[in-house]
């Protein structure tokens, strides 16, 4: 009795402890019991926010803790939108997804003023108002997308893009509402709103991505990145605020900006990812769901408007998509995803119902409050939130199924032909090699990366045992940050180069990466007799890295290809590296070869767009001319070859050369193909 006491059980629960006691239980096992009765994970969210909310069991109250947690988790998912949104697509996809915002914006309005002048007979302020909440709409349905691993579908890149603009339109007309209610709807008012869209929008592009690298070059600690990130997110969410418009448009700026500079297979990628998805997003949902009153459907004039309001948001994102499909001739499942993306509102059409049910326009005969937007449609919005939010997420779920299954590439298919070794004996650059490794592997190959330590048999005692055990310890950490399942293999062989080489036939390893062996005076060889050993017997790809800054802050990668590269045996392989890089980055990847190699490019390029720029090549001779042409930031990389090969020529004999007078402070990456 004495234990019951000390907590208070009373209804709504007070005591902190308990309430984020349920919270967790709730996001634990919401997930298990959806997947059970087979509805989404984000509806079952929204149900148990709703039987534990004030309208249901009144477990707990919609207090300021959980406004503070679903807000954060809103600005989070409109941030995670922009943050892994394919930045190639997304420059490609740029006319379609201002056509389909132009759609998603328009046609709602148009329908949503005409209902509500003459179904629902509203005034003209009040129509507009309500139509704008149909035009908006929130990426609920993004986290399902993400589960099924198609961010890069055209159709998901094209509705996310859609966001920006449909949003920012729709704010805007609630925007010019408020103003016309207030009376300040003059000259200075479009000035005042034009100035801060613009001040606000190209701050978070262009300072913060300024600021961020120069943050991730000098600090690597991970606890230190993510707050930073999450400083970055919500800096933006204000400065949308000051701008006059709402947070979530911020927060997707914000994605876009850092999206650059931090690779989708990153560990601080993974962190972000986890935090999100575990905490955050569920916090949002739960706390939408709170919102929901059951009760207040027994009105009759509720039940109305909320049908009708449900109808016609549904209706309109639907025709929205159903015209793009045809425009484009996308499929039917890539429509499913564009109308699942697009349909559920929360964040944009929460903000205009509130913000119209706080403006009053007058008193009645009683002298009650006339309200911009009345009881009836504030009731009616939460319908047509949780409507549409499950249209939306069983529509999401079934059209990602499908997609997720007909994209199977035969990369994909044939993913576990590619193994990756890393050999590791210097503790200070472990998490560079891991994050390239991460960044150039296949995406599907979370089993297919092998790091070594060998100890040579001469050495051997229990102090070199147990410190080339621990180092390969540190290797399984660092790759587990980017959810990553590293092998590591000690070894011990008569010297460095037998072991490396052996196991790689042992494992049938496809791709070495080694760290570049360091000297304090580099000789002409460059790679030491270590490297030199290894490419003598090892015929698989082999990289050969030397970090200077961290690689997501790169902003060029400079590919330097020699002439008849492409007859190689290993051209496809590393060559699909180098598309790994740009997409997992986003960097713009700047190709020199000689024509008939540009030729093959522009083909492949084509066919895989890439951001990248192609150019001729043709006199290695002259390779000191890219002292002019790299610049801070940049990664060198350059494809070489083993003697007597097809694509040898002397001039490479001279790389270490250049790279020790004129590359000194870049990254450099050196390719040896598969020959």
């Amino acid at each position: 009795m004495m234990i019951l006491s000390a907590i208070d059980l009373q209804l709504p629960l007070t005591d902190p402890v308990l309430k984020f006691l349920i919270i967790l239980l709730i996001i634990l096992f919401i997930p298990i019991i959806s997947d059970k009765i087979k509805i989404p994970h984000l509806l079952g969210m929204i149900i148990a926010g709703v039987i534990i909310g004030p309208h249901g069991f009144n477990l707990l109250l919609r207090d300021s803790s959980i406004i503070l947690s679903g807000t954060a988790g809103l600005i989070y998912i409109m941030f995670l939108s922009g943050l892994e949104i394919d930045m190639n697509d997304f420059r490609r996809n740029a006319a379609r997804s201002t056509l389909l915002g132009f759609y998603g914006f328009a046609i709602p309005m148009i329908l949503g003023t005409l209902t509500g002048i003459y179904i629902l007979k509203f005034s003209a302020i009040t129509s507009v108002l309500l139509a704008s909440m149909f035009a908006s709409h929130t990426l609920i349905t993004y986290p399902i997308v993400s589960k099924f691993g198609i961010l890069k579908n055209r159709a998901v890149n094209v509705a996310v893009g859609s966001t920006l603009l449909t949003n920012v339109l729709a704010l805007t007309v609630l925007a010019i509402i408020v103003g016309m209610s207030n009376g300040e709807l003059n000259k200075s008012f479009w000035i005042r709103l034009l100035l801060s869209y613009i001040v606000f929008s190209s701050i978070i592009v262009f300072v913060f991505p300024v600021i961020s690298r120069w943050f991730f070059k000098r600090f690597s600690d991970n606890i230190s990145q993510y707050i930073f990130v999450l400083v970055i997110v919500f800096s933006g969410a204000v400065l949308s605020k000051f701008a006059g418009i709402e947070a979530i448009i911020g927060a997707f700026l914000a994605g876009l900006a850092l999206n650059r500079l931090i690779p989708r297979t990153s560990p601080l990628m993974n962190r972000i990812d986890f935090v999100g998805n575990a905490i955050f997003i569920p916090f949002f949902l739960i706390g939408v769901g709170m919102l929901i009153d059951y009760r207040a459907f027994v009105n009759p004039d509720t039940i109305i408007i909320a049908l009708i309001m449900t109808f016609v948001a549904t209706v309109g994102k639907f025709i929205s998509a159903w015209l793009f499909q045809k425009n484009f001739r996308f499929t039917k499942d890539e429509r499913r995803l564009i109308f699942g993306l697009t349909n559920s509102q929360a964040a944009a059409t929460l903000a205009a119902v509130l913000v119209g049910y706080n403006i009053i326009i007058g008193n009645n005969d009683n002298g009650e409050p006339i309200r911009l937007l009345n009881e009836s449609i504030l009731n009616g919005t939460i319908v047509m939130i949780l409507v549409t939010c499950t249209i939306a997420s069983f529509v999401t779920q079934r059209g990602a199924q499908n997609v997720a299954l007909s994209e199977l590439s035969e990369e994909e298919k044939h993913e576990n032909s590619e193994r990756i070794l890393i050999p590791v004996s210097n503790p200070k650059n472990i998490d560079d090699l891991v994050n390239l490794s991460t960044i150039i592997k296949s995406k599907n190959n979370h089993e297919g990366i092998y790091s070594i330590n060998i100890v040579t048999i001469e050495s051997t005692n229990n102090e070199t045992d147990k410190s080339a055990r621990q180092l390969l310890e540190k290797v399984e950490v660092a790759a587990a940050g980017s959810d990553i399942k590293m092998k590591t293999i000690l070894r011990y062989d008569t010297n460095v180069v037998s072991g490396i080489s052996n196991t790689i036939k042992e494992y049938n390893i496809s791709d070495l990466l080694l760290g570049l062996h360091i000297k304090i005076n580099l000789s002409d060889t460059f790679f030491g007799k270590l490297t030199e050993g290894i490419l003598s017997k090892c015929n698989c790809t082999t990289y050969i890295y030397r970090p200077f800054q961290p690689i997501s802050t790169i902003k060029r990668h400079l590919v330097i290809i020699p002439g008849n590269a492409e007859n190689e045996a290993g051209f496809s392989l590393w060559l699909s590296k180098i598309w790994h890089i740009a997409n997992n980055t986003s960097a713009k990847i700047i190709f020199y070869s000689t024509e008939k190699t540009k030729s093959l490019l522009d083909e492949i390029k084509a066919k895989h767009p890439i951001n990248a720029e192609l150019n001729i090549l043709d006199d290695w001779g002259k390779f000191q001319i890219f002292k002019g042409e790299i610049k801070n930031d940049d990664n060198l990389i350059i494809v070489l070859s083993r003697k007597n090969f097809v694509s040898y020529n002397s001039a490479m004999d001279k790389i270490p050369m250049h790279i020790n007078n004129y590359f000194q402070n870049i990254n450099i990456l050196l390719i040896y193909p598969s020959q």
